[in-house]
C-alpha cells in the first residue's frame, strides 16, 4: 500500500512559492505543487482566477471567524475537502 505514496512523483510534493494578490495586497504563498494544481482546478471549475479564488476564501474565513490563522493550512484542507467531493472532513 505504501508504494502508492512512496512512488508519488517528486514534482507533486515539491514546494512552490507564488506571489499572489489577495484583496489588493501582494503576498507569497508556499504550497506543494499538487495543491497548486487543485487550486487551479477549483478556480477553473468556478470560472474565476486563482487570485480571485484565494481572495474569496480568505474573505469568507475573515467574515466567519474574524481571522484566518494559518492560510496555507486552510488551503490544504480546502483542497482535500474539494477532492473529497465537497464533504467536510471531521476529526471526531
Amino acid at each position: 500500500m505504501c508504494e502508492i505514496y512512496s512512488g508519488t512523483e517528486v514534482e507533486l510534493f515539491a514546494l512552490k512559492s507564488k506571489s499572489v494578490r489577495i484583496d489588493g495586497v501582494v503576498t507569497s504563498i508556499r504550497l506543494e505543487a499538487v495543491f497548486w494544481k487543485v487550486i487551479e482546478d477549483i478556480s477553473n471549475e468556478s470560472d474565476i482566477s486563482v487570485a480571485e479564488f484565494l481572495t474569496r476564501i480568505y474573505n469568507e474565513v475573515i467574515e466567519k471567524r474574524g481571522e484566518v490563522g494559518n492560510f496555507t493550512s486552510l488551503l490544504r484542507v480546502a483542497c482535500t475537502t474539494y477532492l473529497n467531493g465537497g464533504q467536510r472532513l471531521s476529526l471526531g
